[in-house]
């Protein structure tokens, strides 16, 4: 007799990706900068610890929020008892503000047009949920952050059908692969539901531009599908000039007609770095999306302690203006810090402007220009340097030797740490490689002298 459901027993979870195995050795290991100071160094999870002291002196400064309380009175037992699950009215209000915010005030937004739900995660698999049927596809340019095929495919039965993107153009979208990936999804009897894109790009670390958007928008609207734009990356945006959300591009009147097809997936999981608060959004102007996502929302809510205690803390537009300011020099500096401590190693990265990692390239390193190979770095680097990043085959990448590094997550003295064994490792590969040449070179010129005597002693007299 089988003990588990065909869902629970499949294997489409993803958790035999290098993504989630990387995670799983670290986890044997970790870094400790006092306790454990030879483990690994997790670069692998994209989290933002740069500005918890801003939160916790927020926090300090405002004790009736962490302490259940509104206006000195206690609101214990209204927090405790049941919610209903369209949420707090001032957490929404509090948090479609805060996405204003983000986006320069260009957009607002409206909190019955908000559904909360227990992250992104959740976010993204129930607007699959209501938009595709099991067996129906949704169409997501490569690279694309590992945790998709979890969340979109493994319990809604829905396929993705990747956008097939290239380092010749730095990863952009274009024309040729959207219809490529819409084509080749047809050739495979699928039904296209929608384009999902991630705007900042997890794992690329850029903002899609205007032009990509336009191109997008164009497509969904010519192919009759669904749109849905992953914004949870939003306030990692260091370069604030350039980003602009599909909320913003749809305000022009040529784009009305697709107003109800556009979907926003909000977070306050990277910017806030607050994944363990478990607080996600979808944001959409149909009313039937909104209102099946709501009552799908009752899987997996906010708790109403945690919609309390962020609710004082989103309104308080004075300390969030501070808090996006001074979160953006921080990223900006870390990434800098990343990318020129690869540089020293040799090492370049995919120019970015957001995000909490970088994307790295290590094509010149692979033995070659295989996935194979990319798996033998990922393994040196996993065990030897004893570093935590995600291969870019996990994210699907269509080029081998790029690799997903994560920057936000440690410390300063970590980050400089990783970057010296990088450079360790890398010269010590290339002084062992010099010393094999020159010893392989020795014993080929002594070879060469010796054939060389040998041929010459075996001639004739008469042919010297």
């Amino acid at each position: 007799m089988t003990v588990l459901s065909r869902l629970a027993g499949s294997n489409t979870h993803g958790q035999d990706s290098s993504y989630f195995l990387g995670w799983e050795e670290y986890e044997k290991n970790p870094f400790d900068e006092s306790r454990n100071p030879n483990g690994m160094i997790q670069m692998g999870l994209a989290e933002n610890q740069l500005c918890f002291d801003l939160l916790e002196s927020w926090i300090a400064k405002n004790p009736d929020s962490a302490n259940f309380k509104c206006n000195g009175q206690s609101v214990f037992r209204d927090l405790a008892l049941f919610q209903d699950y369209h949420g707090l009215p001032q957490f929404k209000k509090a948090f479609v503000s805060y996405m204003s915010l983000l986006r320069g005030n260009k957009v607002t937004f409206d909190p019955s047009k908000l559904v909360l739900t227990a992250g992104a995660t959740s976010a993204n698999e129930t607007l699959i949920f209501c938009l595709a049927n099991p067996g129906e596809a949704v169409l997501i340019p490569t690279p694309y952050y590992p945790g998709f095929d979890r969340d979109l495919k493994w319990r809604t039965g829905a396929e993705i059908v990747p956008i097939k993107c290239s380092s010749y153009n730095n990863f952009k979208i274009t024309k040729t692969a959207l219809e490529e990936a819409y084509n080749s999804a047809k050739n495979q009897g699928l039904v296209v539901k929608a384009v999902l894109v991630t705007n900042p790009s997890n794992p690329l670390g850029t903002t899609l531009s205007k032009d990509e958007i336009t191109l997008v928008l164009n497509f969904v609207s010519s192919k009759n599908m669904h749109l849905i734009s992953d914004e949870i990356y939003a306030g990692t945006v260091f370069n604030s000039s350039s980003f602009t959300s599909v909320m913003e591009a749809i305000t022009d009147k040529k784009w009305a007609h697709l107003l109800d097809r556009v979907h926003v997936v909000s977070s306050l999981s990277k910017d806030l770095g607050l994944p363990g608060f478990r607080v996600g959004a979808i944001y959409s102007n149909d009313p039937k999306v909104v209102s099946a996502a709501t009552k799908m929302s009752s899987f997996g809510l906010v708790s109403a302690q945690t919609q309390h205690l962020l609710a004082g803390l989103l309104s308080d537009h004075k300390f969030m203006e501070k808090y996006i300011t001074h979160n953006q020099a921080r990223l900006k500096a870390r990434q800098a810090m990343l990318v020129s401590g690869l540089k020293r190693a040799e090492i370049n990265c995919l120019e970015s402007n957001s995000g909490l990692f970088a994307w790295v390239d290590m094509r010149h390193l692979l033995k070659s220009r295989t996935f194979e190979a990319e798996m033998e770095l990922w393994k040196d680097v996993l065990y030897e340097m004893k570093l935590n990043i995600s291969p870019g085959s996990s994210c699907h990448c269509s080029e081998p030797g790029w690799f997903r590094v994560c920057f936000a997550n440690m410390s300063d003295h970590t980050l400089d740490l990783a970057m010296q064994r990088v450079k360790s490792f890398l010269d010590s590969k290339i002084n062992k490689n010099s010393h094999s040449y020159l010893k392989n070179s020795r014993r080929a010129r002594s070879l060469s002298s010796w054939v060389f005597r040998l041929s010459f002693d075996d001639k004739e007299p008469e042919e010297r």
